[in-house]
């Protein structure tokens, strides 16, 4: 840990005066605007400009040139851009010997090369109709932590806005691979979206993440209205990747389709200016039914699956002694599965899984370095009637070498009784477990 801090330290002691250059992702490209345009302290974090682009289904046109003509009106260059994620993990558990067979240990220090790389294309198809597509490397890798990723498509989003004066109603497809089930409409920093936190480290500062409820895969169709006081969105949705709904027999019980539209997720917010505040307060409700997830296999309908959870997450955004500065709050639960019940797709455990993060994010040189820190309470969910606490405490630091460029170092310390004798996160300090203590060092950029 202290060779690294140092190493970072260095970094940026020799970058301070880096200079801030002109962004080049999808986006910056249609409007014709910096990054920092839509991003508030560092990206992925969005100001009111950012929320106002993407309710308006990121339509919005800059200097760029449009083809337009009777019912056509779309840029004359496809906007597309590059991220990539270059990691180095370090965890404090103890590996066994042969405990890990071809896989490199987190334990040791690990580079995560990549840790991610998608292509991203969005903008405007049309005057009310947007896009918002991540895709992956085509195919799938395996990097050194032993995981796969980069199905074809990550991410894909269609909204269809109409302007009502006061108001913007949207309807939205989408689907999914890894973002979770909000995909389809949500504003927040906060991490109710895989993707749209503030903190590279999403277990930690996410309590959505951490239950579940805020990242995996999903499908579905998102009705929106939109105004300066706030939103409402519900969307249909299937927690699966590119799902269809089928009728036919599945694993030979008639009438159960493997992946059906039966799950409704409500998000709710409230978007008020306090002062110089511009605030957030949201919540989520996730209910329904899924017969499967993929691989699965379908015989009775004992095989139905509840799909529950619920979120409640709060944002703050403004200035403290002249430097901007965030605040977060957010709460996420998924239900347990009582003894001889329907599993929860979020939580198959008999207690509830659930957690509660307070946090803040303070810009020491605006749009160059930012530290944050925060801390969660949790409890993991377990069995006869186990409910193991999962705490943390971590602190971060986003040095923006540009705007499009940044570097991350994040330090997690986990404890409760989670990691005791027996306890659910037990084997992560012993035979190749990952330990309850991380380290994080990032290199993000885009173009």
């Amino acid at each position: 840990m202290k060779k690294i801090v140092l190493s970072l330290a260095g970094v940026l002691a020799a970058t301070a005066f880096a200079p801030e250059a002109m962004a080049v992702p999808a986006f910056s490209r249609q409007t014709g605007m910096a990054c920092n345009a839509c991003h508030f302290q560092h990206f992925p974090v969005m100001n009111a400009f950012g929320r106002a682009f993407k309710a308006s289904g990121y339509t919005m046109m800059g200097a760029q040139g449009k083809i337009e003509g009777d019912h056509l009106s779309l840029p004359d260059t496809l906007n597309m851009s590059m991220l990539t994620k270059i990691r180095y993990q370090k965890t404090s558990g103890s590996d066994a010997a042969g405990a890990i067979s071809g896989v490199a240990s987190k334990n040791d220090g690990q580079w995560q090369f990549p840790d991610e790389f998608v292509f991203l294309i969005g903008g405007r198809v049309a005057d009310n109709i947007g896009v918002m597509m991540e895709l992956g490397m085509g195919g799938s890798f395996t990097n050194t932590q032993g995981s796969s990723g980069g199905g074809m498509m990550g991410i894909f989003k269609l909204p269809f806005v109409w302007d009502m004066g006061g108001a913007k109603l949207g309807i939205t497809p989408f689907l999914t691979d890894s973002q979770g089930v909000f995909t389809g409409y949500d504003m927040a920093s906060s991490g109710q979206v895989r993707a749209s936190r503030w903190m590279e480290d999403r277990g930690a500062s996410s309590s959505q993440n951490f239950t579940g409820i805020g990242a995996g895969a999903a499908t579905g169709i998102a009705f929106s209205a939109n105004s300066d006081m706030g939103y409402i969105a519900w969307s249909r949705v299937s927690p699966n990747h590119a799902s269809t709904e089928s009728s036919v027999a599945v694993g030979g019980a008639a009438g159960l389709g493997a992946q059906e539209y039966k799950t409704n997720v409500v998000r709710i917010a409230a978007t008020p200016t306090v002062g110089d505040w511009a605030l957030h307060i949201g919540a989520g409700f996730v209910s329904g039914d899924n017969y499967a997830t993929a691989g699965d296999v379908v015989a009775t309908a004992a095989d139905l699956k509840q799909v529950k959870g619920q979120t409640l997450d709060f944002q703050a955004q403004g200035q403290l002694g002249g430097k901007d500065t965030s605040f977060y709050v957010n709460y996420a639960k998924a239900p347990g599965t009582a003894v001889g019940g329907r599993a929860n797709y979020f939580n198959n455990r008999v207690t509830d899984k659930k957690a509660w993060v307070i946090a803040g994010d303070y810009s020491v040189i605006p749009h160059v370095l930012s530290i944050g820190a925060g801390y969660r309470n949790a409890h993991d969910g377990g069995n006869a009637g186990q409910a193991d606490t999962n705490n943390a405490f971590f602190i971060t630091g986003v040095y923006d070498l540009y705007q499009n460029v940044a570097l991350h170092l994040n330090h997690t310390m986990q404890s409760g009784s989670a990691y005791n004798v027996g306890g659910t996160k037990a084997g992560n300090m012993v035979a190749g477990g990952a330990g309850k203590n991380a380290t994080t060092l990032m290199l993000e950029a885009a173009w």
